[in-house]
């Protein structure tokens, strides 16, 4: 069988653990990252996680790396190295516990943050994490609270309150200091902190107020009164959109909510369409109360203008209201960076392509720290690419591709590994094996 033999042979310290013998490799069959001394890749078992932190409560963000040689590890906050104290360790498979989460420390910063590890194996080579995005539990004061109002008897009431909560609330309403429930198919509580209540009689009369929940607090709204008026036979009214659809973006897989309450005499059909004359679809969608649209497990397919109807029954007579549904996608790569095995002198080119909603922005590291470009190395086709031209010493790496939009980061990386050049000497020759 005819072999042939790659080899490394280098005086640092670093090289001469991974590289101290040559790898015989059966010709076509070894990729070079698998001819590479048959050690392991630097890689991660776990990854930080985008997590929301409860201020005295502990905190724990996973890291675990292996590879070849000794791994160590070390965490950085907003790029910043994060030291260690009684308060904040490292713990022994590489995970950062905080003990106790601060949301305004001494120095008068929080441990919210954008968090990342880098491991660094004992050849010297670094691979870092994906960034974690730590934000810390709260729920502050109500942006706007239930008002007041006096509707006819038979005709719609809607009550609001929003706030802006990590993680978001669950908003419950009382009246009259009684829970509201929904066992009565007049009432519709959304979870972004509306009631309606269709068809008011005189014994929906009372106080309202809302009680936003989470794992920081609760709140509870100013109350509201709701009058009810109560007159001869209703006079004829054309439809009216008291609330209609705002515009909203989301993640893929969550749920979007888009409302639409009318009234008028007689009561209004509500339907829904899409702007553009494509179909909503059926899979995942069902209508809330009298009009409300929802959309479990929303795709990228589910974004675009969706317009709400309020028709008068019996006639073309209608109101229409439009909102702008926006579904992002984090980076997912269709094409990765291959590690490499090049002599010095030689040439490298590392392809590295996502795809996400917005258009995800790329970036490049080397051993954990932003790429710097030079007469050697350069990037090109809107980041995708990174070519070095002429391969020296220092060229060897763990070169990370960084995708990035606003629902998320990826990272993807490759590893270029010298051979044997020039200034290196030769393996054996080539033999026949017996």
């Amino acid at each position: 069988m005819q072999m042939s033999c790659s080899c490394v042979t280098d005086k640092r310290p670093s090289l001469r653990l991974l590289w101290s013998s040559c790898a015989l490799v059966q010709q076509g069959e070894l990729s070079p990252a698998r001819a590479m001394g048959g050690a392991s890749e630097l890689h991660f078992l776990k990854e930080p996680g985008d997590v929301i932190a409860v201020r005295d409560r502990p905190l724990l963000l996973d890291c675990e790396a292996e590879g070849e040689g000794p791994v160590s590890v070390a965490w950085r906050r907003n790029g910043v190295t994060v030291e260690t104290s009684e308060r904040v360790s490292v713990l022994a498979n590489g995970s950062l516990l905080i003990r106790k989460f601060s949301k305004r420390r001494q120095d008068n910063q929080s441990d919210s943050g954008e968090y990342e590890c880098a491991v660094t194996n004992g050849n010297g080579l670094v691979l870092v994490s994906r960034r974690a995005r730590v934000r810390v539990a709260s729920l502050p004061k109500f942006l706007s609270q239930p008002q007041s109002l006096v509707v006819p008897e038979g005709g719609v009431a809607r009550l609001s309150c929003q706030l802006n909560a990590v993680p978001e609330a669950n908003v419950t309403w009382q009246r009259n200091r009684q829970e509201v429930t929904r066992g009565d198919p007049r009432y519709t509580l959304l979870p972004v902190g509306i009631l309606q209540i269709a068809s008011v009689s005189r014994t929906d009369a009372g106080l309202f107020r809302c009680v936003a929940s989470n794992i920081a607090n609760t709140r509870y709204s100013d109350e509201a009164q709701l009058s009810v008026t109560v007159s001869g036979p209703r006079l004829y009214q054309e439809p009216v959109i008291l609330s209609g659809p705002q515009n909203l973006t989301i993640t893929v897989h969550q749920t979007a909510i888009l409302e639409c309450v009318a009234t008028g005499n007689p009561r209004p059909i509500v339907s829904w369409s899409r702007l553009d004359g494509r179909s909503i679809g059926v899979e995942g969608v069902q209508v809330l109360g009298s009009g409300n649209l929802m959309i479990s497990d929303a795709s990228i397919d589910h974004s675009g203008v969706y317009v709400c109807s309020a028709n008068r029954p019996g006639s073309r007579v209608r109101r229409t209201a439009l909102g702008l549904l926006q579904v992002q996608a984090p980076p997912e790569f269709v094409q990765w960076p291959q590690s490499l095995s090049r002599p010095v002198g030689g040439s490298a080119v590392f392809t590295c392509t996502a795809r996400g909603v917005p258009e995800p922005t790329v970036t490049w590291l080397k051993n954990g720290r932003l790429l710097k470009t030079d007469a050697n190395v350069s990037i090109s086709k809107n980041n995708s690419t990174l070519s070095i031209a002429r391969i020296t010493a220092d060229d060897e790496a763990i070169y990370q591709c960084i995708a990035e939009n606003s629902a998320g980061t990826n990272q993807a990386s490759a590893r270029l590994a010298l051979t044997q050049g020039a200034h290196l000497p030769s393996c054996p020759t080539a033999q026949e094996a017996l």
